[in-house]
């Protein structure tokens, strides 16, 4: 009898996953490497960083059948910094991912939580930075988020199912304050992929962004720029063909009554995008808008070796009460990239900015690779990386 009532126990407990086709899966990646900048406010600098490749995060994702074809979904996606131990995304538990929603392979699927917005989940993947390069890869000062500089709380996305190839989604962040427009954000986006050939485009706009810690984006490891009004759009398209990938990409980001950007106020000293000096000295930025021309490629050159290649052109057109100015930034990228084995390789990275054209006489005359420590002393920068990424 004891036997017999152990054996319905055990079979009863291990049949209820199976009726209910519950899962839930623990995954993550670690990505370490050692960094040299050539100038950092005019001197060389040597780090340990972590996140380059892929931000390093460990996340769980699971899935409950209800039953006609809907399931219940959800993600909890945690960052974090391999170097020192510390919460990315500003100190948050999961930073990276909060969600939890409904599915269906019929209708598609909606969620609600901190999500990514339209332009990461189509536009970026036409990037190199945005698919296999990373961070060192960004436009400059990530304008258009394609590198997930910013997250999206308080968020309902929507994401169509795949129609032959062709799928859509949008995105709607609440304020989550009174003034229902102050920080708030909504996005959409589609792309259409067949054989080799994948095109993307995506429109976000956000207003007030970063000016409040409770709102769409929000004012502490997501600042991007904080302004009254952010508008990114644009389009890309990347074909295959044998061992060869090729991508082109335009964005274009508008920033109204800028105050100023996160990754200048994250660096040693904290900068400003006002004019301190020049013939602008004084004046109050009215508008920066840039314009990013990308062209990108990959090669497989054996199944466990490639090496890619990406050159950026910005256009910057810089309003102010006293006139404008047409900075242009030159930005180019190298990777090489070995798998030791199918969940673990080593890369080598570098990246050259360049600064030209009319000045601003403000800190965004001063060359800076996403990722550096800090600005250039000049308009120029390079920046190299060896790095180890590992995924479970």
């Amino acid at each position: 009898m004891k036997k017999a009532a152990v054996s319905l126990v055990l079979s009863t407990v291990f049949a209820a996953p199976a009726f209910a086709q519950n899962s839930v899966a623990l995954y993550g990646v670690i990505d370490e490497g050692f960094d040299y900048t050539n100038n950092v406010r005019g001197s060389h600098n040597y780090e340990l960083q972590s996140g380059f490749a892929q931000g390093s995060r460990w996340g769980l994702k699971g899935a409950e059948e209800l039953g006609g074809g809907l399931k219940a979904v959800f993600q909890l996606e945690n960052g974090f910094n391999v170097s020192n131990g510390r919460l990315a995304q500003g100190g948050l538990m999961f930073g990276r991912q909060a969600y939890v929603g409904l599915s269906s392979n019929r209708f598609g699927t909606l969620t609600v939580g901190r999500q990514y917005d339209s332009v990461v989940d189509f536009l970026a993947q036409t990037t190199a930075n945005g698919s296999w390069a990373g961070l060192m890869f960004s436009h400059p000062f990530d304008n258009d988020n394609t590198d997930n500089t910013f997250r999206v709380n308080n968020t309902v996305k929507y994401m169509s199912p795949d129609w032959a190839g062709l799928q859509f989604g949008g995105t709607y962040s609440f304020s989550n304050s009174t003034s229902f427009a102050n920080n708030r954000q909504y996005s959409v986006g589609g792309q259409y992929a067949t054989g080799g050939l994948l095109v993307a485009a995506a429109f976000l706009e956000a207003t007030d962004p970063s000016t409040t810690a409770g709102g769409a984006i929000n004012n502490g490891g997501d600042t991007n720029f904080v302004a009254s009004r952010l508008r990114i759009f644009g389009g890309g398209v990347n074909y295959t063909f044998g061992s060869a990938t090729a991508g082109l990409v335009y964005t274009n980001t508008f920033v109204a009554d800028p105050i100023a950007n996160g990754y200048l106020n994250q660096t040693v000293t904290t900068e400003t995008i006002a004019p301190i000096s020049g013939p602008l000295a004084g004046a109050t930025v009215g508008s920066i808008r840039f314009q990013n021309f990308e062209v990108n490629g990959k090669y497989q050159l054996t199944p466990a070796l490639f090496i890619g290649a990406q050159y950026v052109y910005t256009l910057e057109s810089y309003n102010t009460t006293f006139g404008g100015v047409k900075p242009t930034i030159h930005s180019f990228g190298l990777m090489l990239d070995y798998n030791l084995s199918k969940r673990t390789d080593i890369y080598i990275q570098g990246a050259l900015q360049r600064i030209t054209g009319d000045s601003t006489g403000s800190s965004l005359d001063q060359a800076y690779v996403p990722g550096a420590a800090d600005l250039s002393g000049n308009s120029k920068q390079v920046m190299g990386r060896v790095g180890i990424r590992h995924k479970f």
